[in-house]
């Protein structure tokens, strides 16, 4: 089994950040750290970095500044990061939304969508209370239309995989595996003359 390492091994080599992108609750961060550490390269999640910046909670913004008050700030703090070194980021779940940040990341990372089913994020997203667009009525309900709204344009990912109940080390490993697959035939395809 010693070529799984060293197929995670190129994704590191590939000099682009890793940007995961999906609903709340899909487990971006969870996946992103294992995934960094599996790839040897950093993890920034950006919903901590835009608390770092504003010395404020996600919460607090949205409270006292609204909604597109975050949205800007979220997009400056991602193309901040998108032009460091390399590493795996987990974004927000409106953060791919925003044209000028899908271009960015189409431009200086690859995107991955988490894509998971509603009953299993409504599961997710129960557990925890932190949620300022969830404080507005069902979650379940919230989720849904959210999901109408956002998953055409999750579509435009470079890649996307289909998150399942499993131990997370067997999505990390989808992750990496199918990184890598698309990484060697993305470097196989700039070699090939047109």
């Amino acid at each position: 089994m010693t070529t799984e390492p060293s197929q995670a091994r190129h994704g590191a080599t590939s000099g682009q950040t890793i940007v995961l992108i999906g609903m709340m609750g899909v487990g971006k961060s969870s996946v992103g750290r294992r995934l960094a550490a599996s790839l040897g390269l950093p993890f920034l999640d950006a919903d901590a970095e835009i608390e770092k910046a504003a010395n404020a909670t996600i919460e607090e913004i949205f409270t006292t500044h609204g909604e597109a008050f975050f949205r800007e700030g979220e997009r400056r703090v991602i193309a901040r990061l998108l032009a460091g070194p390399p590493h795996v980021l987990a974004t927000g779940g409106g953060a791919f939304l925003d044209p000028e940040t899908r271009a960015a990341i189409r431009t200086q990372g690859v995107s991955i969508w988490l894509k998971a089913t509603l009953d299993l994020l409504t599961a997710r997203v129960r557990r925890r209370t932190n949620r300022p667009l969830l404080k507005k009525g069902d979650p379940h309900d919230i989720l849904a239309k959210l999901m109408t709204e956002r998953y055409p344009i999750y579509e435009q990912a470079d890649l996307t995989i289909e998150v399942q109940e499993e131990p997370i080390e067997i999505t990390v490993d989808r992750v990496a595996a199918t990184l890598a697959d698309y990484q060697k035939t993305t470097s196989q395809s700039k070699k090939t003359p047109a």
